[in-house]
């Protein structure tokens, strides 16, 4: 990685997992730029803020606990495009139980945005595999 833009694009990415296992949604949240769009299922949710971001985090936990998930592992992150304030990435995580047995394969495209300086995921859209 020599670009600047590249290093934090990966950065926010990965920071975003380490938030999501820790499942401290205050610290997800400061991955992300807002509004934040995510595609799955065939819809797109717009989440307008860090704080209605944070809200949600209560919803998302309960269902996690219903599929018995424990931790993501993230598989690789691959570059497809760099720009100076925008990059996307293709990234491939797996949902894992409690005895690391993988039950859900994710593969998926994010861009990462620069805002005011902040360089945050702005657009997740996944596949499940």
């Amino acid at each position: 990685m020599s670009n600047p833009a590249e290093s934090e694009a990966i950065a926010a990415a990965r920071g975003f997992v380490d938030a999501f296992n820790a499942q401290d949604y205050e610290a997800l949240a400061g991955t992300l730029n807002f509004p934040h769009v995510r595609l799955a299922n065939g819809r797109f949710n717009t989440i307008e803020s860090h704080e209605a971001f944070v809200r949600q985090g209560e919803r998302v936990k309960k269902l996690l606990v219903e599929e018995g998930w424990d931790h993501t592992v993230l598989l690789s992150i691959d570059t497809v495009h760099v720009g100076d304030d925008k990059v996307h990435l293709a990234i491939a995580f797996d949902r894992c139980h409690a005895d690391g047995t993988a039950y859900n394969h994710f593969e998926t495209l994010w861009v990462a945005t620069l805002q005011d300086g902040h360089w945050g995921i702005q657009f997740r859209s996944s596949y499940l595999r």
